[in-house]
């Protein structure tokens, strides 16, 4: 039975209430009515549209949006809210296309401006991404969500400068914006500039995630009457990057380290299973503070965690833990087990690695472009192990002629 007119703004009275209370699960069906009685209506569809769109309904709200953006063309939001219904989807070019539509309908828009460069970055096309993000940004340089994205541009072809300044413009803003303040703590550490990046990087313990922290109060460096605890703060403890910050970062402090079984079989100094009990510890700290905890220095480290010797007298194999296939013919180890019986480790930043290179084996670690910020600008030398070689991934090629002669 068809709806009367009145029914129909009875209808879409109640629905726009219950939208403005925010409770879109109750307005949506009524929009849906109203949409059904008005098909041609473009603010009944586009209303349905926004409506699941904030229900997390993008494949139900493309249609409505669609059809909204056709009989609305002159509508900037039409425009804009499709381009964002298909951006969920994945549809970044036709996602790109709305939104070029939206700035022709209202140019000099620093939010469509900003989607634009989403979509672009989207799209695999970062140079556009980056002049979109600068439009935005020209109309309002405070604009935190451009500003964060054009800092991770420009930190990703290496204009450190001026992604620090985009961060430290965003934070201007919000400066107790926990994610902001890690994001810079990392471009700075990545610099090697551990000064002022590490306290910023301490901003990562107020942000939830899957974080592992025990049920101790937390050492600030202080002295303590009862032991130290200091652990991985990965939840999985018995995973890679656990096992890897480990051995890289359980030095320069009397404590006991947490850390999985198969550690506990390799460092020489008093370890703790997770889940044991925690009598007579008086504070715990994560491994990744110890560097804030205790200034270290980059430049001077303390010397690596110490671990109990097992050397073959005569080693021969090549360990090698790298994605990459070793060169032909080059017999070589993949066991981490057998790391202590290699003549040779080569691998990427992992924990058989990093292994080696503390019971000071001769070691090549690649080293990518994104690289922990542990490494800092990335030399052939480092301070943490006296016998590691860092190259880069681009030098595998020169390393597979190395070893075949």
């Amino acid at each position: 039975m068809a709806l009367s007119d009145l029914q129909i703004q009875a209808l879409a009275r109640d629905a726009l209430q219950r939208a403005a209370a925010g409770d879109f699960a109750a307005a949506e069906p009524l929009l849906a009515q109203v949409a059904d009685a008005r098909p041609n209506s473009g603010q009944a569809l586009h209303l349905l549209g926004q409506a699941r769109l904030k229900l997390g309904r993008f494949v139900e709200a493309r249609e409505p949006l669609e059809r909204a953006a056709k009989f609305l063309p002159r509508e900037a939001a039409a425009q804009v809210n499709l381009a964002g219904c298909l951006a969920m989807l994945g549809e970044h070019e036709a996602a790109l296309a709305a939104l070029d539509r939206a700035a022709r309908l209202k140019p000099g828009d620093a939010a469509i401006a900003h989607n634009r460069g989403r979509a672009l970055e989207a799209l695999g096309r970062p140079d556009e991404a980056q002049s979109a993000y600068d439009e935005a940004l020209s109309v309002d340089h405070r604009l935190m969500p451009s500003l964060v994205a054009r800092a991770s541009l420009l930190a990703a072809r290496g204009d450190w400068m001026a992604a620090l300044a985009d961060l430290d413009m965003a934070l201007t803003s919000r400066p107790n914006d926990a994610a902001l303040r890690l994001k810079r703590g990392e471009l700075l550490l990545q610099q090697g500039d551990w000064l002022r990046g590490l306290p910023d990087y301490e901003a990562r313990l107020e942000i939830a995630g899957e974080r592992y922290a025990p049920d101790l109060p937390p050492w600030q460096g202080e002295p303590l009457a009862g032991r130290l605890l200091v652990y991985p703060e990965q939840a999985d403890i018995e995973g890679d990057s656990a096992m890897r910050d480990t051995l890289m970062l359980a030095r320069g402090v009397d404590a006991v380290v947490q850390c999985g079984v198969l550690l506990t079989e390799w460092l020489a100094g008093p370890t703790l299973r997770r889940g044991d009990p925690l009598d007579g510890f008086a504070a715990a700290a994560p491994l990744r503070s110890l560097p804030y905890l205790l200034n270290w220095n980059p430049a001077a480290l303390p010397p690596p965690v110490l671990l109990r010797p097992r050397r073959d007298p005569e080693p021969t194999a090549i360990g090698w833990f790298t994605a990459s296939p070793p060169p032909t013919g080059l017999a070589v180890e993949h066991d981490p087990g057998n790391v202590a019986h290699c003549k040779l480790v080569i691998g990427d930043d992992n924990w058989p690695v990093h292994l080696a290179a503390a019971l000071g084996m001769p070691t090549v670690m690649i080293v990518g472009r994104s690289a922990d910020w542990l490494w800092g600008p990335r030399t052939t030398k480092s301070a943490w192990y006296p016998d590691l070689e860092l190259i880069g991934a681009d030098e595998a090629e020169r390393l597979a002629i190395r070893l075949a002669g």
